[in-house]
């Protein structure tokens, strides 16, 4: 192998092997690598750690040796593999039955060469006779030799799927497909494109035909274990259920609290059950499930109480942009929950969210793909986008300055969080009193800003689904001094800066469109003006209303009943943008407004203008957890300049 000309890397692959053989005993994975270490930093790969499920079968340590000064010295004549039997993932509620054996390599130094060759087996009784996986190089390996190998049995070839980039290094035999590259170059997606883009180096295979036989092969699962036995105590639950509410809707609301909240998340990956779902009868029973117990329960209740549903799988850390342009793998999923069908209506049902968290029109997972298992095999299906309605989080500020400037100023903050957030702080919030929240804000956010904190509330809004936190005191606000006595304060959430050019270096996929994540952020501050200042002694910043990049970018002001009112609100409206119009976007950048939100007051009134004729709520006159809040003005045209 040629060496770099310069090796910038703690350490050198001098070969790396992944080799994959499929057959009817599953798949068997050899991984084989020689390392010379040139850092002190890299001593760490002296730690090698192999963990494997035992029902597939131990692995097999071919050697592990380490060369020094022309010398080849056997490290398993002098050391050897400590098996953990325990379960190592208790504390993040996990039971995988996995087994990790650990080997320290002795008196490894900088300089030596490390080889290690090791094969393990995966056979998943819930797969049956279906292998899947990939083989991955990714972006930016170490230097070195790279060789990933796929070979099959007779009868037991795959669909592959192998990126454009693989293509070059690939060499076809009877058999089997073997990529080589020596010191590969940093491979780099286009800058900003949608995360499909990030689909490189990398050889998908898979025995299932397409995503409807992988639907159709999941379904009898959770059908199996949805079934309930005759004397079953869940049916007894959802009689009581059932006496206790007349509305499909809220019998399906009940089931949902019932299996969150008196059984807790624990993965079980138990003989089998990394994709076999424990049984509706056995989750309850032991009282804990991971998400496929979990929905194999709540699908059972929901049949008894006569309502539609199936279980859907998705990836619930939305990494399903481009999904259909993949083999049908059951790796790309991460989570399966409940999809009902009421009153002609759809609902997205989770058991495993906390109890606050009630049948949703969507899911509150950022999904694009889902799978529905059925019995006849469903096609992936695309969850149509739309810009959010209600903002994902909402920053309000009342700063009540009325004593005069030179006093601290009073101020109430309000932050509003729906969506995973926003059942995190519940999950975080809900088991700490009144009297501790207080206690530790005042421990941790006095400072640069609080002065002092007099009171902290926190609730879980169910029908806004958002988490709300107020917190209420005294802060340290400075206005800047001026010209004849003029002041002037920058508020709060007041200002947008400059979005980046859209713009990429030469290389492969120049024209993929512009990506920008979801979101919408909204902050609305109101300052209650000194007593002593008049209306016509006040101007704030402009206001602007413009989109960029597919998101739309609003700040209004309006001074009434004494009180300067700002709001200033962003939303994604367009996730993607194509480069010719990311070009003419560009061309707008040097005019965008990114000033801050400064409001001014001159003794003298010479330039009194604060907004330009909007209406804007204060913090106070609205409930802003409702569905209807004016964080950004009606859709228009792309027009104006911020």
């Amino acid at each position: 192998m040629p060496m770099p000309a310069t090796v910038t890397s703690p350490l050198l692959f001098l070969r790396q092997d992944v080799l994959v053989h499929l057959s009817d005993k599953g798949q068997a994975q050899y991984f084989g690598y020689r390392v010379k270490i040139l850092d002190s930093s890299a001593l760490q790969v002296g730690n090698i750690a192999i963990a494997w499920n035992p029902a597939a079968g131990a692995p097999i340590v071919h050697g592990i040796s380490v060369l020094r000064d022309g010398q080849l010295v056997d490290v398993l004549k002098s050391a050897s593999f400590e098996i953990l039997r325990r379960e190592d993932q208790l504390e993040a509620a996990m039971l995988d039955g996995m087994l990790t054996a650990v080997l320290r390599v002795p008196d490894l130094r900088v300089g030596d060469e490390l080889d290690v060759q090791f094969t393990s087996f995966s056979r998943d009784p819930g797969l049956g006779p279906y292998d899947s996986g990939m083989l991955l190089l990714g972006q930016a390996p170490a230097p070195g030799r790279y060789r990933l190998r796929l070979s099959w049995d007779v009868g037991h070839e795959p669909r592959l799927r192998i990126a454009p980039d693989m293509t070059s290094a690939m060499v076809k035999q009877e058999r089997a497909l073997e990529f080589r590259f020596d010191n590969p170059a940093l491979l780099s997606p286009p800058r900003d494109a949608p995360p499909r883009y990030l689909w490189q180096r990398a050889v998908e295979y898979s025995d299932f035909a397409d995503w409807a036989s992988l639907s159709r092969h999941f379904a009898p699962l959770y059908a199996k274990a949805a079934t309930l036995a005759a004397d079953s105590p869940i049916r007894r639950e959802a009689a009581r259920i059932a006496a206790a509410h007349t509305r499909p809707v809220d019998r399906a609301a009940a089931a949902l609290k019932l299996v969150q909240q008196d059984v807790r998340y624990i993965y079980v990956g138990l003989n089998g059950g990394n994709v076999i779902p424990a049984s509706a009868d056995e989750t309850w029973k032991r009282r804990y499930g991971d998400c496929k117990g979990k929905t194999a329960l709540l699908l059972a209740l929901l049949a008894e109480l006569g309502i539609e549903a199936e279980a859907v799988l998705i990836n619930a850390d939305g990494n399903d942009d481009g999904l259909d342009q993949r083999l049908a793998l059951p790796q790309v999923f991460d989570h399966v929950l409940v999809r009902a069908r009421i009153d002609g209506q759809r609902y997205w049902l989770d058991g495993t969210l906390p109890a606050v968290a009630t049948p949703s029109a969507q899911p509150v997972f950022p999904v694009g793909w889902v799978l529905p298992l059925t019995p006849a095999g469903s096609a992936l299906e695309q969850l149509p986008w739309r810009p959010a309605t209600v903002p994902d989080t909402i920053n309000l500020f009342e700063i009540d300055a009325r004593a005069g400037f030179d006093t601290p100023p009073r101020v109430v903050t309000t932050e509003i969080i729906r969506g995973v957030k926003g059942l995190q702080n519940q999950l975080q919030f809900a088991a700490i009193s009144a009297p501790q929240l207080l206690d530790g804000f005042r421990q941790n956010a006095i400072g640069e800003f609080w002065q002092t904190i007099d009171d902290v509330q926190w609730r879980y809004d169910q029908k806004a689904g958002a988490s709300v936190l107020t917190i209420s005191g005294t802060a340290r606000m400075t206005w800047d001094e001026g010209d004849g006595g003029g002041k002037s304060l920058a508020l709060p959430g007041g200002g947008f800066s400059p979005p980046d050019r859209r713009a990429r270096s030469p290389g492969p996929n120049q024209n993929a469109p512009y990506y920008s994540k979801p979101e919408y952020i909204c902050h609305v501050t109101t300052v209650r003006l000194p007593t002593s200042t008049k209306p016509e002694q006040w101007s704030s910043k402009p206001s602007y209303d413009n989109r960029l990049f597919g998101r739309h970018y609003h700040r209004a002001w309006e001074m009434r009943d004494g009180a300067i009112r700002m709001i200033r609100g962003s939303r994604v409206e367009r996730p993607e943008t194509d480069a010719a119009s990311a070009e003419r976007d560009n061309a707008r950048i040097a005019k965008f407004d990114n000033s801050m939100g400064w409001i001014f007051y001159d003794p003298a009134g010479r330039k009194a203008a604060v907004g330009k004729g909007e209406t804007v709520p204060a913090t106070y006159d609205l409930d802003w957890t409702a569905d209807n809040v004016p964080c950004v003005s009606p859709e228009r045209p792309q027009t104006g300049t911020p």
